[in-house]
């Protein structure tokens, strides 16, 4: 066998190979194949599959940590006024001194609460707290 044979048969492998038209399967296919359809069950009111918010097993979530702040009260300051603060300025806050203070847990306003010293720390006495129901409101 010589060279040109050896070309010639290259070329008639080729022509076969372009001349037979290729049918498209998965695994030449240059599109993703349809993905099935997604299927969920109706969720209730609560937003939980057969479940009322007293039969929720929170057992997975009791360590996780969240942070508890005080607010003493809020104002509005100009940049100028802000860097004019020193040492003994003082802010006057929005909320009257005999007001209880707003308990947040991440945020969202659990409870009103008066400061209380124990043990030369500060604490603080809950005085009115959100019902459970209220918090999960207001979340949603």
């Amino acid at each position: 066998m010589n060279a040109s044979t050896d070309t010639e048969t290259a070329a008639e492998d080729t022509e076969a190979v372009t001349d037979t038209p290729v049918e498209e399967t998965p695994e030449n296919s240059t599109t993703p194949p349809a993905a099935p359809k997604a299927e969920f069950d109706d969720l209730s009111s609560s937003g939980e599959v057969g479940a009322s918010v007293d039969e929720v097993e929170l057992d997975v979530i009791l360590d996780v940590p969240v942070t508890l702040s005080l607010e003493v009260g809020r104002t509005s300051l100009s940049i100028r006024d802000l860097l004019r603060l020193n040492q003994g300025s003082v802010v006057e806050l929005n909320r009257p001194a005999d007001q209880p203070m707003d308990v947040r847990v991440n945020g969202t306003l659990i409870a009103r609460a008066e400061i209380v010293v124990v043990d030369d720390m500060f604490g603080i006495r809950l005085i009115d707290v959100v019902s459970p129901s209220e918090r999960i409101r207001k979340i949603n």
